[in-house]
């Protein structure tokens, strides 16, 4: 039987074919969400097969996240090794953010790390609006996959969060909007996230010229209670 050969992907071959697979129109739609820096233009369509190909590489993750490159950077936060995360590989990209799909990069790197805890409770309180965003990303998602943490522990934002929400940075406010609706996904919890929901009311943020929309918390939180009731 023929041994099948470990397929290897240097630097140059990724950036390579990262830049074959880019496109004008592609990158139109990534400078109106922010992207204005170096970038080839790529689909997540051909993004995603292309990271499972890769599989995990840290190494490279992190060369292709030192380009600069964005779409290098998406790349690279989803070939990165979890189990080798530290603070200072997490807080060095966490200040390289500036627009919300290297944010949705780090979040989903930075949630499937043993510091996500650490990192949330860190970047909540940073003076970046990127990076509050994220944090409260990072807890949003630890809210709803997360099991070793108790109800108690995700209560008190929720009072943060009705506090805080409408006089918080923009981005921010985007980010507390979406842990509301990620911490009302818990059954003990909804009634209290739902309450909150209302009182804050629409929650504004501007996305710029993209037709992307802030979603009602209420609503979606009772749209998350029905697809739990049907499984």
């Amino acid at each position: 039987m023929a041994v099948k050969e470990k397929v290897t992907h240097s630097h140059e071959q990724v950036m390579a074919e990262l830049e074959a697979n880019g496109s004008e129109q592609t990158r139109k739609t990534l400078r109106r969400h922010g992207v204005t820096g170096d970038q080839f233009g790529v689909n997540y369509s051909f993004m995603k097969p292309f990271a499972k190909k890769i599989k995990v590489n840290h190494e490279l993750a992190k060369s292709l996240w030192a380009t600069g490159n964005h779409d290098a950077q998406v790349l690279a936060g989803m070939i990165a090794d979890p189990q080798q995360a530290d603070d200072a590989l997490l807080d060095s990209w966490a200040n390289d953010l500036y627009n919300y799909a290297l944010g949705d990069a780090v979040t989903s790197f930075t949630a499937r790390t043993a510091l996500a805890r650490k990192k949330a409770e860190e970047w909540m309180k940073s003076e970046s609006e990127w990076i509050t965003m994220v944090g409260w990303h990072v807890l949003g998602d630890m809210a709803m996959n997360n099991q070793d943490l108790s109800d108690d522990y995700y209560l008190p934002y929720l009072d943060i969060i009705e506090r805080d929400l409408h006089s918080a940075r923009n981005r921010t406010r985007y980010g507390m909007n979406n842990a509301l609706i990620a911490i009302g996904s818990r059954p003990t919890l909804r009634a209290r996230a739902i309450e909150v929901a209302k009182n804050l009311g629409k929650v504004i943020v501007d996305h710029g010229d993209t037709s992307c929309k802030t979603p009602d918390a209420a609503t979606y939180i009772q749209k998350v209670k029905d697809r739990q009731s049907k499984n």
